[in-house]
C-alpha cells in the first residue's frame, strides 16, 4: 500500500474549534480556529506545551470525538455529520493507535492482541490469526507470538502495539508519545520500524511527542500553541 500524492488529503481541518465548559466561568477553548490538512503519506509530527491542545487534537484525529465548530474529515468522512456506526467503522478499520503504555491485553498473548483488533473491524477469526501472524513477522517478533505481554520487554510490547494498529492496513496510524516510556536504544529501534512502514507500506503517520528528538525524525512538524496552530513547517531529512 504506497500513498498517492495526487489522491485528496486524508485528513482536512476547516477552523476547528473545541470548547469544554462552554458558557461557564470554566471555559476552556481547547482548540480555535485550527486548520491544517495532512497528505496521503505524510508522517508529521504534533508537538506543544501541555495545554496546548495537542490531546483534543488526537482525540479529533482519532474519531472519538467531534468538533464544536469548524469542519475535520477523515478519509472522506465528516466526522460532523457521521453517525455513530460510522465514527466506529472508521476507528475500527481506516485508523490505528499507538499509545504510550502499550495498551495490551494481559491475558491475551501477542497474536491474540493483534488479532483482536481485526476481530474489532469485523474479520472473521480465522483470517484475523493470519493477518496477525503476518504482522507479527513484519515487526520481527513472530518467535514472541505466544509470549503474553509480562513476558515481552517494553520495546517488544511495543512493536506488538504496532502490528495491532496496522493489522487492518489502515490509512492514518497515530502514535502518543511512542517512546516514552522506552530507553532511547529501544526508542530508536521503534521509531525506525514506524518510519519503514510510513515509507513501505504508504501509512499516514502523525506522532504526538514532546520530545525533540522524536519530532525531529518527521517530514513535517505543526506547532500548538493555547489550542492554535503556532507553526507548521517542513523539515529536511538528513
Amino acid at each position: 500500500m504506497n500513498g498517492d500524492r495526487g489522491a485528496a488529503p486524508l485528513v482536512i481541518a476547516r477552523d476547528v474549534a473545541r470548547v469544554y465548559a462552554a458558557g461557564t466561568e470554566r471555559e476552556v477553548r481547547a482548540l480555535d480556529g485550527v486548520s491544517f490538512a495532512l497528505e496521503r503519506g505524510d508522517y508529521v509530527a504534533i508537538v506543544g506545551e501541555s495545554g496546548s491542545g495537542k490531546t483534543t487534537l488526537m482525540h479529533l484525529l482519532g474519531a472519538l470525538d467531534r468538533p464544536d465548530a469548524g469542519s475535520i474529515s477523515i478519509d472522506g468522512v465528516d466526522l460532523g455529520s457521521a453517525s455513530g456506526g460510522q465514527l466506529k467503522s472508521l476507528r475500527a478499520k481506516r485508523i490505528g493507535f499507538v499509545f504510550q503504555g502499550f495498551n495490551l491485553v494481559p491475558s491475551l498473548d501477542a497474536l491474540e492482541n493483534v488479532a483482536l483488533a481485526a476481530h474489532y473491524a469485523g474479520v472473521p477469526r480465522a483470517l484475523a490469526l493470519r493477518r496477525a501472524a503476518a504482522m507479527l513477522d513484519d515487526v520481527g517478533l513472530s518467535q514472541r507470538a505466544h509470549h503474553r505481554p509480562t513476558q515481552l520487554s517494553g520495546g517488544q510490547q511495543q512493536r506488538v502495539a504496532i502490528a495491532r494498529a496496522l493489522v487492518n492496513e489502515p490509512a492514518l496510524v497515530l502514535a502518543d508519545e511512542p517512546t516514552g516510556e522506552l530507553d532511547s536504544q529501544t526508542a530508536n529501534a521503534v521509531l525506525e520500524l514506524l518510519e519503514r512502514l510510513n515509507r513501505e507500506r504508504g501509512v499516514t503517520l502523525a506522532v504526538v511527542t514532546h520530545s525533540e528528538g522524536v519530532y525531529r525524525r518527521a517530514r513535517r512538524v505543526i506547532r500548538l500553541a493555547d489550542g492554535r496552530i503556532a507553526g507548521d513547517e517542513a523539515l529536511a531529512r538528513v
